[in-house]
């Protein structure tokens, strides 16, 4: 009898688009082994340079294929039509409920439910990009210059060059980095889209702007509103997806290094990766403590779920103060994890797979830039992102910048789709239909 990971992979098989623009893809680059970095600070994280999040329809009007032109401009709308109107509050209003600069990440970022960047105009909603129709898988094939050297050989698409170095060993030490992306067919409300109730029903408690929900500095005035909203996310209630089910798989291949989330749902840790193969880049609900500087006593998550679904506010059990769970908030610095294990992950990483984020989020979005030069990157994604308009960092999917080896993928999709693709490609689609099939026949607990 068919799987459904087989039915599936047939099926995105059948609609599978793959871009035959390129004809002049040149040689492949002498060396794929991963090699030591240079030491880079943490300042460097911080203050990455985010310049490189060009939008499609910029770089569209260099594919000569007409396919390819009506597949970027269709994934442009979808993701204008995604993004939430203005909240028509100014910088002034914003600032009265920020703290000072604490660990040098005020600001940077919020949790992946939410993902705006303050350096950017929109308001950028990244969760409502992910909702809508499913959009054919797109493999592109990079428009190489000649004499632009690349990782990938000739005359193959790139997804079958990134199963390839699987297959043969080329790559086992992989990094995932993953947003909110691989978590939208598991039914998570997001923050601002209409309809799923969540901003409406925090209405009555007057928020200045959205963001404020996740300021620390707002919570120790004014904690009910965050509440209200974590219980609407709690872990427990929500599935994990094809994609963490993927990772999943690597793992227990013995292929994976980490995997980095800028999710807070906690469904990597659902679907039983191992802990200690996770950087909860923003926190999760996994833990949670006191916020009092004095006190800080670590919560159980069982205690504070009681609280939390009993419309409580959880207070300390030694001091009284608020307790919130471990998700980094704006006026929070990152997790100490994230910045230990930056080195060792990224400078043996021999391939990276980024799916499902908008990168626009700093300093996570600027872990794409620091492994080597010669290691290929694999974008999955409904929409281009992270790309470089100049020399130096961010994604270059057609080599366009002189002197640089081209090592970036791009498959334009759902992430489930392209998990399930890629399963099917390295002969993997029953091993993860089964994890899934296993998981779904657990008791619920």
């Amino acid at each position: 009898m068919e799987s459904s990971v087989d039915g599936l992979a047939k099926e995105i098989e059948r609609a599978l688009i793959i871009d035959q623009s390129g004809d002049d893809q040149s040689e492949r680059g002498s060396s794929d082994k991963c090699k030591d970095r240079n030491q880079q600070n943490h300042v460097s994280h911080a203050n990455a340079n985010a310049s490189g999040n060009a939008s499609a329809d910029a770089n569209a009007s260099a594919d000569a294929n007409v396919k390819a032109n009506a597949d970027a401009d269709a994934r442009s709308a979808d993701s204008n039509d995604a993004k939430p109107e203005s909240s028509g509050q100014d910088s002034s209003q914003k600032e009265k409920y920020k703290e000072g600069d604490v660990d040098g990440d005020v600001d940077q970022y919020v949790p992946e439910i939410y993902s705006s960047s303050e350096d950017s105009d929109d308001g950028y909603d990244d969760s409502a990009a992910y909702r809508g129709p499913s959009l054919p898988l797109v493999v592109h094939a990079p428009l190489l210059a000649p004499g632009v050297k690349s990782v990938f050989p000739e005359n193959i698409s790139v997804l079958d060059a990134i199963v390839h170095r699987i297959k043969t060993g080329a790559a086992k030490k992989i990094v995932v980095m993953a947003g909110a992306g691989i978590s939208t067919d598991a039914g998570i409300p997001d923050f601002r889209s209409p309809g799923t109730g969540l901003y409406d029903n925090l209405q009555t408690y007057k928020l200045p702007y959205p963001e404020a929900i996740f300021s620390i500095d707002y919570f120790r005035k004014k904690p009910k509103p965050f509440y209200v909203l974590a219980k609407e996310l709690y872990p427990g209630q929500f599935a994990p997806t094809q994609s963490h089910f993927f990772v999943k798989l690597l793992a227990e291949k013995g292929l994976l290094q980490r995997h980095y989330t800028q999710n807070i749902d906690c469904l990597e840790r659902v679907s039983g990766i191992d802990p200690d193969l996770i950087v909860e880049a923003h926190g999760s609900f996994h833990t949670a403590h006191c916020i009092s500087r004095k006190c800080r006593q670590e919560h159980s998550q069982s205690w504070v779920k009681e609280k939390i679904f009993a419309d409580d506010i959880p207070r300390c059990l030694s001091c009284d103060s608020l307790v919130k769970p471990d998700i980094t908030f704006f006026g929070e610095g990152l997790p100490s994890r994230f910045f230990d294990l930056l080195e060792q992950d990224f400078g043996c990483c021999d391939l990276l797979i980024v799916m499902g984020t908008s990168l626009l989020v700093q300093p996570f979005a600027s872990l794409i830039n620091d492994v080597s030069h010669a290691v290929p990157r694999l974008l999955i994604n409904r929409m281009r992102v992270g790309e470089a308009k100049t020399p130096g960092p961010g994604f270059d999917f057609d080599g366009r910048h002189a002197g640089q080896l081209h090592r970036d993928a791009l498959i334009l999709g759902d992430c489930d789709q392209a998990c399930a693709l890629l399963a099917e490609r390295l002969g993997w689609n029953e091993e993860l239909s089964v994890l899934r099939d296993q998981f779904l026949a657990k008791p619920s607990s």
